[in-house]
């Protein structure tokens, strides 16, 4: 099975925009003055479902072919993704099933639902929900939507990268919140195909980082699933890997790790000093450059990926952090 290109993400883009929107890339005048080059904000959080995940299951969606789509779909997900494929099948009229695990918040659940997609929770572990979605896909001929793992989805979020650098022209560095690698993957093809000479540098979480261990490792390693702010990230990288950790072996030039209090912080600073809600998992590329664990070159972009954090696990993380959010 052959790679995406960058080809394919410039294919993608008349798709996704279709149901997703083009989202702004806002100047931070905060984070500049902070880090010393210009910074802007990627904001997928205003995505139609809060996600760039709306992107990838777009692409993927309206790929399929009519029996495909009849015998409906299956996802697994940590809640964004099967919210996104949630939305568009409702405007496809497709049924859908999103396996989810207890860990998942009951508001990312509920969105789900609310959709018109049937949720199963499969087991503690996003490992038992990938089980789960796939033994659908075995036992009853139902189609599969991977949530990072395939060529349509990885093309659909690169149109984030297409959209980074044809509004920063002469974007130096993009910093990527990192799960199981779709999304950096295709920001590192949607960049090539416009000639954009950017570093890309991924960020994920200390609790539970799959693709990053699994690259130390040189094969996929079983990350033990923790509780996190960043749930969005959270999750195993399946039994097997056919496109993601190449892609970003290849394209990315480093993966680096925020702890729980550096991701508290950035949440709190998006609040406080952008004006943005960001959920955990859309906010660990602002932790990195807080810390100093990013020092960009140029221009730099951020992509704050989702904002689909519950009320509650906001105000504690503001209750926390709001008076170091400036230290």
């Amino acid at each position: 099975m052959s790679h995406p290109t960058a080809a394919d993400v410039l294919t993608a883009r008349d798709r996704v925009m279709q149901v997703a929107r083009r989202t702004p890339l806002r100047h931070s005048a905060a984070l500049s003055q902070r880090v010393g080059v210009p910074v802007h904000l990627k904001l997928e959080t205003e995505q139609h479902t809060g996600s760039f995940k709306l992107r990838g299951a777009t692409n993927k969606l309206l790929a399929l072919g009519p029996a495909e789509r009849q015998r409906g779909v299956v996802a697994m997900s940590s809640g964004n993704h099967g919210r996104a494929v949630a939305h568009v099948t409702r405007e496809l009229g497709v049924p859908a099933t999103v396996c989810v695990s207890a860990r998942v918040p009951p508001g990312k659940r509920q969105a789900i639902a609310a959709l018109g997609a049937e949720v199963v929770i499969a087991g503690p572990d996003l490992d038992d929900a990938d089980v789960a979605a796939r033994r659908l896909v075995a036992e009853e001929g139902r189609t599969w939507v991977s949530p990072f793992d395939d060529p349509a989805i990885i093309a659909g979020q690169g149109t984030i990268g297409l959209e980074i650098a044809e509004d920063l022209p002469k974007v130096a560095t993009v910093v990527v919140p990192v799960s199981g690698g779709g999304m950096i993957s295709g920001v590192a093809l949607g960049l090539a195909a416009t000639g954009a000479n950017a570093r890309v540098v991924g960020v994920s979480m200390e609790r539970g980082p799959a693709l990053y261990e699994s690259l130390r490792a040189g094969r996929i390693v079983e990350a033990e699933e923790q509780d996190t702010l960043a749930d969005a990230l959270a999750g195993g990288m399946g039994a097997e890997n056919h496109h993601t950790m190449a892609l970003v072996s290849e394209l990315v030039a480093e993966l680096l790790l925020v702890d729980e209090a550096e991701i508290g912080r950035a949440m709190a600073w998006c609040h406080e000093v952008e004006g943005l809600v960001v959920e955990g998992g859309g906010a660990v590329g602002i932790a990195a450059l807080l810390t100093g664990k990013v020092r960009p070159e140029g221009p730099c972009a951020v992509v704050v990926s989702g904002g689909n954090v519950a009320p509650e696990t906001l105000q504690l993380v503001l209750d926390e952090h709001r008076d170091g959010v400036w230290a």
